[in-house]
C-alpha cells in the first residue's frame, strides 16, 4: 500500500489525470515516433526491440524489467543468452496501450483518460505490472484511477464501458464491464431531482457549464426528464447495454421506462426497424439484411456523449450485417420486461417482422409471438402486413397472423378462466375488457382479411380459418366481414358455386347492417341463396322494427318508459341536461323520420321478395310430364267440368234427365 504523501500525490495525480513514476533507469522525456516505429528520446542506445503488430518499439531492457513481470519471465526462460527481441501481438489495448505502459516505465508522464484506462489496465495485467515488483506499480494506479475517478462519473462510466468493447476477455475478467455496467445503472436509477450531471440526450443548458457553474445554478435549471440516460447508453454495444438493463431491473426501475430505453436502443441500432424503413423491405432486400449502422463517439464533449450513425454498407459484408442484427435482435428479445405494457404492440410487431427476416432462433420467435399475442388488440393494420420471407406461395404472412390471433385467444382464455384475486366488481370490469378487446381484434382481423383478400394465391381454406378463429360473440356487426368476402371474390373470380358457399358461410347474414344488405342484395358475385338470406333477414328487421315502433304509438301518452313526471326532472336538473334533452327530443323526431323511410324501403323490398320468390319457384317448377300423367290430369278436369255442369242445373232439366234413360228403354224394345 502507498502511504499517506504517495497517497495525496496520487490524489493530485487523478485529479489532473497525470500518472507519472519516479524511478527510471534511462533519463528521457518523450518518446520518438519514426513512421511506424517507436524510439526513445535518449543518448544510449536501445538494446530491446519489442514488435506488436507492424509497430516496433526500439526501448531498453532496464526500465523493462524493473517494473514488468512477463518480460522478466520471457528474458530468463528464453535459451538465448542474449535475448534483444520479443513479439507481443496478443496484448490487449494493441500498440497504443504498450506505448503509455513503457512509457510509464521509463518515467515519463501519462495521462489517463477515460478512453485509454481500460486499455491501459488491461496491459498492466497481461506484463504483470504488480505490487511485488515495485510499490505503486501501474496495476495498482490504474486501479485506483478507475475506482476513484473513473467509477464516479456518469460520462466516464459510459465511455469506459465503450472502449471495452475491443478489450475482451480482459475487461470481463477484471471487472471493468461489471463495475461500469452497475455504476451506470446506479446513476440511471437516481432521483432526477437530485442530478448534476451533464447528458447527451435533452442538456440542461446549452453552453454546456462547468462542474461549480452547474453547481451554483442547479436551482434555476430545467427540470430532468425520466428519460434522460436513454440517448448516452444507446450507444453501448448490445452485449454491454444487456448488462446495464439488467443492472437497471435489479435496481428495482419501472418497467415502462426499461420498455422505452429498449426501443430507443432498437430504434439507434437497428435502422430497419423504423417504419419508413420496414415499408420499405422486400424479399429482394433481404438478401443485403438492411444497412448496419457504424457507431461512432466524437472526440470531444460538448453537454453529454454524441451518436453519429452512418450507412457503412461498403465496410461491412451483408453476412456480417445480418449476424450483428441477429444478436442485436435475440438480445433485446431476452430482456423485454415481461409485463404486458412494458413495450408498444407496434415495436414488438415490427421486431418480429426483423426476426423473420434475419432468421432468428426459433425459441426466440416463438416467445416474441406470445407477447404480441398478449397485447394482440393494440396492434394496427400496417403493422400485422409482414411479407412472407420464405419464399412461399402468399405475398403476406397469414399463418404468422393466425398464430398471433391463437396465442392472443389462449392468453384470453386463461385470464378468464384464472381470475386470481379479484372482487366481483373488478371481475366485471375485467370481462368487460376482454370483451372489448375481442371486438377491436375482430375489426382488426376483418381488415386483415380485406387486404390480404386481394392476393390470388391465397388459398380459400387458409382465408376460412382465420375468418372463423374468433368466437361469434366478438362480432356485433359483420359488414367488415362482408367486405373482405365480396373482395376475395373478387379477386378470385374462378371460384365454383360450391366454394362461394363455403366461402360466404363463414358470415352471418342477419349481422350485416342495412347499407350492407342493399349491396348484397345487388352484388352479383354472390351465390343466389346467400342473396335470398339477406333480403330474408332485412324484411325480419324492418318487420321488428315497424312492430316495436306500432307499440309505442299504441300505448300513446300512457308509454313513458323512463320517468312519470317529466316535467318535474327537467326543473329539477341543470341547464346542461336540459339542452342534452332537448338534443335528444331533436333526435326522436329524425328517427321517426327516418322510420317512415325505412317503411317505404320495406315496402319496395317486399315486392323484389315477391317477384325474387316468383322466379324461384318458377326455376324449382318442373317442365316435362309423361303422357300418361297428362291424359290423367285430363280426365280428372273434364270430369270436375261436368259435375259442376250438373250442380248448376235447374229441377227440370234433372227431371228430364231422369227420364231421358226410360224413353231409350222403349225405342229398343
Amino acid at each position: 500500500m502507498w502511504d499517506s504523501e504517495s497517497e495525496s500525490v496520487a490524489g493530485r495525480d487523478y485529479e489532473n489525470g497525470v500518472l507519472s513514476s519516479t524511478k527510471h533507469g534511462v533519463q528521457t522525456d518523450r518518446f520518438e515516433q519514426r513512421g511506424k516505429s517507436w524510439f526513445v528520446a535518449t543518448d544510449v542506445p536501445s538494446d530491446f526491440l519489442v514488435q506488436i503488430g507492424d509497430v516496433s518499439f526500439h526501448l531498453h531492457k532496464y526500465p523493462l524489467l524493473s517494473r514488468n513481470g512477463k518480460m522478466n519471465r520471457i528474458i530468463y526462460d528464453s535459451r538465448e543468452l542474449d535475448l534483444s527481441k520479443i513479439a507481443m501481438d496478443d496484448i490487449p489495448g494493441g500498440p497504443e496501450a504498450f506505448e503509455l505502459a513503457a512509457k510509464f516505465c521509463y518515467g515519463i508522464a501519462v495521462d489517463l483518460t477515460a478512453t485509454n484506462i481500460s486499455g491501459l489496465r488491461c496491459a498492466a495485467e497481461y506484463l504483470e505490472m504488480t505490487e511485488d515488483l515495485e510499490e505503486g506499480n501501474l496495476i495498482f494506479k490504474t486501479e485506483a484511477f478507475l475506482s476513484y475517478v473513473v467509477l464516479s462519473s456518469w460520462r466516464d462510466s459510459i465511455l469506459v464501458l465503450k472502449s471495452c468493447e475491443s478489450l475482451s476477455p480482459w475487461a470481463e475478467n477484471l471487472q471493468i464491464v461489471r463495475r461500469c455496467s452497475e455504476s451506470i445503472a446506479w446513476k440511471a436509477c437516481a432521483n432526477p431531482k437530485g442530478i448534476r450531471w451533464q447528458y447527451t440526450g435533452k442538456p440542461i443548458k446549452a453552453s454546456s457549464p462547468g462542474w461549480n457553474e452547474m453547481k451554483d445554478s442547479s436551482p434555476s435549471r430545467s427540470p430532468v426528464p425520466p428519460d434522460w440516460w436513454f440517448e448516452d447508453v444507446s450507444i453501448l454495444r448490445i452485449d454491454h447495454f444487456v448488462r446495464v438493463i439488467t443492472a437497471i431491473k435489479v435496481k428495482g426501475m419501472r418497467y415502462e421506462l426499461i420498455g422505452a430505453a429498449i426501443t430507443h436502443y432498437a430504434t439507434k441500432s437497428l435502422p430497419g426497424l423504423i417504419k419508413e424503413g420496414v415499408s420499405g423491405l422486400t424479399e429482394e432486400g433481404s438478401s443485403t439484411g438492411g444497412g448496419m449502422a457504424g457507431v461512432a463517439v466524437s472526440g470531444h464533449w460538448k453537454g453529454g456523449l454524441h451518436m453519429i450513425v452512418a450507412g457503412n454498407r461498403d465496410d461491412l459484408s451483408s453476412t456480417s450485417q445480418m449476424r450483428d442484427q441477429r444478436m442485436i435482435i435475440e438480445s433485446l428479445i431476452s430482456i423485454i420486461p415481461p409485463q404486458k405494457d412494458s413495450v408498444s404492440c407496434s415495436f414488438l410487431l415490427q421486431l418480429l417482422r426483423m426476426a423473420n427476416l434475419m432468421k432468428v432462433t426459433p425459441a426466440l420467435v416463438t416467445e416474441l409471438e406470445k407477447r404480441v399475442g398478449m397485447q394482440f388488440e393494440q396492434a394496427s393494420l400496417s403493422d400485422l402486413l409482414i411479407p412472407c420471407y420464405n419464399k412461399a406461395e402468399t405475398m403476406y404472412d397469414v399463418d404468422l397472423v393466425q398464430r398471433l390471433l391463437e396465442h392472443f385467444l389462449v392468453q384470453e382464455q386463461m385470464e378468464t378462466e384464472n381470475p386470481g384475486r379479484q372482487s366481483s366488481q373488478e371481475g366485471l370490469t375485467q370481462r368487460s375488457n376482454n370483451s372489448n378487446a375481442k371486438m377491436r381484434v375482430a375489426r382488426l382481423v376483418d381488415s386483415y382479411l380485406t387486404e390480404v383478400s386481394r392476393d390470388p394465391n391465397l388459398s380459400l381454406t387458409k382465408f376460412q380459418v382465420l375468418a372463423e378463429a374468433l368466437p361469434e360473440s366478438a362480432r356485433s356487426c359483420d359488414d367488415g366481414l362482408y367486405r373482405a368476402i365480396d373482395s376475395y371474390l373478387k379477386a378470385h373470380p374462378t371460384l365454383s358455386e360450391h366454394e362461394r358457399k363455403r366461402l360466404c358461410r363463414v358470415m352471418d347474414c342477419q349481422k350485416l347492417s342495412m347499407d350492407a344488405c342493399m349491396h348484397a342484395a345487388q352484388n352479383e358475385r354472390l351465390p343466389l341463396r346467400v342473396v335470398v338470406q339477406v333480403l330474408f333477414s332485412e324484411q325480419v328487421k324492418i318487420s321488428n322494427a315497424i312492430a316495436s315502433n306500432s307499440v309505442k304509438e299504441t300505448a300513446g301518452p300512457q308509454y313513458q318508459p323512463m320517468v312519470q313526471n317529466r316535467k318535474t326532472l327537467l326543473e329539477g336538473t341543470p341547464q346542461s341536461f336540459q339542452e342534452g334533452w332537448a338534443a335528444a327530443k331533436k333526435d326522436i323526431n329524425t328517427l321517426k323520420f327516418e322510420l317512415e323511410t325505412v317503411k317505404t324501403k320495406y315496402l319496395e323490398l317486399q315486392h323484389e321478395m315477391e317477384n325474387l320468390q316468383r322466379q324461384f319457384d318458377k326455376l324449382n317448377k318442373p317442365k316435362h310430364h309423361s303422357a300418361w300423367s297428362s291424359g290423367w290430369k285430363k280426365l280428372s278436369k273434364i270430369t270436375k267440368l261436368s259435375t259442376t255442369e250438373n250442380n248448376v242445373e235447374s229441377p227440370s232439366n234433372v227431371t228430364q234427365a231422369r227420364k231421358a234413360p226410360r224413353r231409350w228403354r222403349n225405342s229398343i224394345s
